[in-house]
């Protein structure tokens, strides 16, 4: 992995919002709305959670195939990659990529379990299709490798677990396609110091960073708890309906 985010190809792919929230003409034919493709990739998070889970991988190897899931569909059409399988695969591919390798038949064995069928040779094509819809870039850089010293130099050691939890929900999200890792990080800090009553107004200005951006990415997380009572599994089915005409 590269060891300098602003020279890597993460970088070189951050996308702005509006290039993000565009479903693809294959997609629209389908009646797939904006809505619809937020909510399955929401979905598919947390698919690849309770895969992961399942498998026993730790939490980088999650985060990089939620992130790759969601490059995926930067460029493709959900009618043709079907949302499952490039979950899964994603997983595989990720497993990889993060030197903690899981085997196909064992993903195979728990895909199962939940009622999806699937077969090694289809997670072996897919992750052959997922490769080359990312052009060959892997390299991700995620916001829980700034966290502990940021959280020490803000003098919150003691919120690492409660920043940790929201940095895994902003992978509910589309916002490591959009913003640097580590405003991210800063972001959920900054969220995690209103909830402790930490006073970081000093600190936060200190930073050689635009704090407008850091806020706003705050609240479209807070946005997020707040609306995700809405996302019911009733309209993911009736979204994920619409593929299958």
């Amino acid at each position: 992995m590269a060891s300098n985010f602003w020279a890597s190809s993460h970088y070189k792919q951050l996308r702005d919002q509006e290039e993000v929230d565009v479903v693809h003409p294959l997609d629209k034919e389908r009646g797939i709305t904006l809505d619809d493709f937020k909510l399955i990739k929401l979905h598919m998070s947390d698919y690849i959670v309770k895969l992961a889970q399942s498998v026993k991988v730790r939490q980088r190897v999650v985060a990089t195939a939620i992130t790759y899931m969601r490059r995926v569909y930067l460029r493709k059409s959900m009618t043709e990659y079907d949302p499952h399988l490039v979950a899964t695969a994603c997983v595989y591919l990720a497993s990889k990529a993060e030197e903690s390798t899981v085997q196909a038949r064992l993903l195979v064995f728990y895909i199962k379990k939940l009622h999806i069928q699937c077969e090694i040779k289809d997670i072996l094509e897919m992750e052959m299709k997922i490769l080359e819809a990312l052009d060959y870039y892997l390299v991700v850089f995620h916001p829980y490798r700034a966290m502990p010293q940021l959280l020490q130099d803000a003098g919150m050691p003691d919120a690492a677990q409660l920043t940790w939890g929201i940095i895994n929900d902003t992978y509910k999200m589309d916002l490591i396609l959009i913003h640097p890792p580590h405003l991210i990080t800063l972001a959920s800090i900054y969220i995690a110091s209103v909830q402790k009553d930490k006073e970081n107004t000093a600190w936060f200005e200190e930073l050689r960073v635009d704090m407008n951006i850091v806020k706003n990415i705050a609240i479209e997380i807070l946005d997020f708890y707040n609306n995700h009572k809405m996302n019911t599994e009733e309209r993911f089915i009736s979204a994920m309906s619409k593929l299958l005409k």
